[in-house]
Parts: C-alpha cells; structure tokens; sequence
C-alpha cells in the first residue's frame, strides 16, 4: 500500500469514529460525538449570537421591504399634492409629508429598492472581480502576482467618492437606468481591490495545504485544484468582505445622490431625500430624519452581519 493510501484509509476510519461516537469532536447532548467541519463550527457560533440574529433579520427586513414595497406602505409615494406640504402625520403616512406633498414614509420605503440594488449588484461584480483576480495572483504567483498585486495597489489609491464624482459627472445627463447601472459599475470598478487582498491571502494559504500537493499527484490539473480544493476556501473570507462592503456601497450611493451626482428624481433613493429634506429642515425635520434612519439601520445591519460572520469563521478567535 502506498504512503498517500495509507494515510486515506487512516483519515476514513478516523472519520468512522467520530460517526460511531468514539472520542472525537463533541457533539450535542443526547447525540453521538462526530467531527465537524470550519462551517459547522461557524454555523453553531452564529446561532449563538445575538448580533447575527438581529443583523440578519434587519437585513431581511430591508430586503423584503425593496422587494415588496407595497406590503409595508399603503401610500403610492409618488401621490404628492402641494396642498398636503408638510402636514402632519394622518391616516397612512404615519410620518406626515414632506415639501411635495408626498409621503414620508412611504418614499423611505421605496427607497430602499434603488438602494439595495446598487449595494447589492455593486458587492456581487465586486465579488467576480475580487476572486478572479486574487486567486490567479494567489495561485500562480511570480510575475502575474507582481502585475496583479500593483494593478491592486494602484487602484486602491485612488479615492473612492473623488473617482466617482469624476466618472458620473459623464453620465449626468443619461437616462434613470443608465445613471443606475452607472453607479453600480463605478462603485464595483472601484472597490474590490480589499476582497482581492483577502482572496489572494487565502489562496496563498490555501495552495501549499497536503490536499493540494494530494490532488497533485494524483494528477488533477491546476483548473479542477482551484475550481474543487482552493475557490472553496477563498470563499469563506470574500464573503465576509463582500457583506461588509454591500454597506458601504449603499453609503456611497447615498452620499452620491446627496451629492447630485448619483441617482436622480424621479429615481426614488435615500440620498436623493436626504437632500431634499435638508434643504426645508427648517419647515420639518421629519423628512430627513426618516431616511437617514433608514440608511443608518440598513448600513449598520450589514457590517454588523459582516462582522458576526468574520467572529465566527476566524479560527484565531476559538
């Protein structure tokens, strides 16, 4: 018998008795002990915190409320009548109205649709970019990892907001869709290079594992290595990243469209009525005070999931 089949058939009846119940990784009460895997441990941390339970129904909250705007509003936020001009609150709009006549409540929950969307397509191109990049620069190494590295190093240089400020002062005249999809480009183009960061260090972690120098030998090439043994690994950490960046995108969008710069009217946005709300605080603080709100809870969910997320998958922390 061969060295590597020797240690296959060590690991399989390893793995047998921790299934039998003999000494291995605890389990619960009233179960038989059996090993678990880094996400099995991960998951069990995360049913136990308070802040991954809040968070997490925070989140879903937010996104049941862009999907389904209509079950949390009764109000059409675009129903504005000049004559309503920050009246107080009455029959549905619990928040009263703001300088048009509409809505306050219910323009903060449609809000949350163009908001969610760029945050949420920003962090998924992130994503595509962040592990293409960081797996090819982790993997191969040597020169493409140089290239790769300073292509990294270069873009994260160059601020964020300044860059993007510059880059939709092209597209200010476009189209509501164009302005989107613009915005989500610009944000993605612009912040994946931390996730790249992370990816290539799990990579590198990741490919001088036994398991990699097994498949190795027994012949898998370099494509089925990463696609079965590394990208699973690399996953983990990016995801981490990646939900804590959703939240900063919907900050940036915001600041964007606070700004001018970013969505437009009649694109409902809590950028877009923060600056409205601004401007006639005098008359009303309420229809500022209501998307921000949201913004912050929505912005505060999501790192603070990222966050229980990273606690749970960080072995230093066991």
């Amino acid at each position: 018998m061969s060295d590597f089949e020797t240690v296959a058939a060590t690991e399989n009846q390893a793995a047998r008795r921790g299934v039998s119940g003999e000494p291995g990784t605890p389990g619960r009460a009233g179960e038989p002990d059996r090993a678990r895997s880094l996400a099995g441990d991960a998951w069990l941390d995360l049913r136990r915190s308070p802040v991954f339970w809040l968070s997490l129904t925070l989140v879903v909250l937010v996104a049941a409320m862009a999907a389904f705007p209509g079950l949390f509003a009764a109000n059409d936020p675009r129903d504005c009548v000049l004559s309503r001009q920050h009246a107080p609150p009455s029959g549905g709009a619990i928040f009263g109205y703001d300088f048009q006549g509409c809505d306050t409540f219910a323009r903060a929950v449609y809000g949350a649709r163009a908001s969610l969307l760029v945050g949420a397509l920003s962090a998924l191109i992130t994503g595509v970019i962040a592990l293409v990049v960081g797996m090819l620069a982790g993997f191969f190494g040597g020169w493409l990892d140089a290239v790769l590295s300073r292509v990294i190093d270069i873009v994260l240089g160059i601020p964020l907001l300044l860059a993007a400020i510059v880059l939709l002062k092209r597209v200010s005249t476009s189209g509501e869709t164009v302005r989107l999809f613009a915005v989500i480009l610009v944000l993605a183009l612009l912040g994946w290079t931390t996730a790249a960061r992370v990816v290539r260090s799990s990579v590198i972690t990741a490919r001088e594992q036994d398991y990699v120098a097994a498949a190795r030998m027994l012949g898998a090439g370099n494509g089925r290595i990463m696609w079965r043994h590394i990208l699973p690994n690399a996953l983990a950490p990016a995801v981490v990243v990646l939900t804590i960046a959703l939240g900063s995108f919907i900050s940036a969008e915001a600041t964007l469209s606070f700004l001018g710069i970013g969505l437009k009217a009649p694109t409902i946005s809590w950028g877009i009525d923060i600056d409205a709300g601004r401007v006639h605080m005098r008359e009303s603080a309420t229809p500022l005070i209501v998307p921000s709100a949201f913004l912050a809870l929505t912005v505060l969910a999501f790192i603070m999931l990222g966050d229980a997320i990273r606690d749970a998958f960080d072995p230093k922390l066991r």
